[in-house]
């Protein structure tokens, strides 16, 4: 298969795996990471992690505040593939329980991956960063108290 098969193969995977996230189950997400020391993680919930024990331990943490839910839509902003590397800008769309609520709610992260093919030619998520900005934004929100 060529680099863009893939890349796309890993990102319907992977949307295959983000199913079981809303629903509390972060294994099938965590197998799609690279496992190497050089993989990050940026996600609403935590810190940065790097190294795949990190972020693997803030997977879980984060999954853990997600039930009874379901990925709703993705919307793919934009794609790049080359041999080496790849990336997806997308808007991901679901609605779950979060956190202590007992009411399933809708919630959207804008998010980036970086993808790479690791030693034995499969690709991995080396890098994922999600936010809940999914709208402009003014400039004095950027502002710390």
């Amino acid at each position: 298969m060529s680099a863009v098969e893939d890349v796309d193969e890993l990102i319907e995977q992977f949307r295959l795996a983000q199913g079981e996230v809303p629903k509390g189950n972060p294994e099938p997400v965590k197998r799609l990471f690279s496992h190497r020391e050089d993989v990050t993680l940026n996600n609403p919930l935590s810190p940065p992690a790097r190294g795949w024990d990190e972020v693997a331990e803030v997977t879980d943490r984060a999954v853990a505040q997600f039930r009874d839910g379901e990925m709703v839509s993705y919307e793919i902003i934009e794609r790049h593939v080359t041999p080496e590397l790849a990336y997806v800008v997308e808007i991901e769309r679901g609605k779950a329980k979060v956190g202590g609520s007992e009411d399933i709610t809708p919630f959207a992260l804008r998010v980036t991956m970086i993808f790479r093919p690791e030693e034995d030619g499969e690709w991995k998520i080396v890098h994922r960063h999600a936010d809940p900005i999914t709208t402009p934004q003014s400039a004095e929100s950027m502002i710390q108290e």
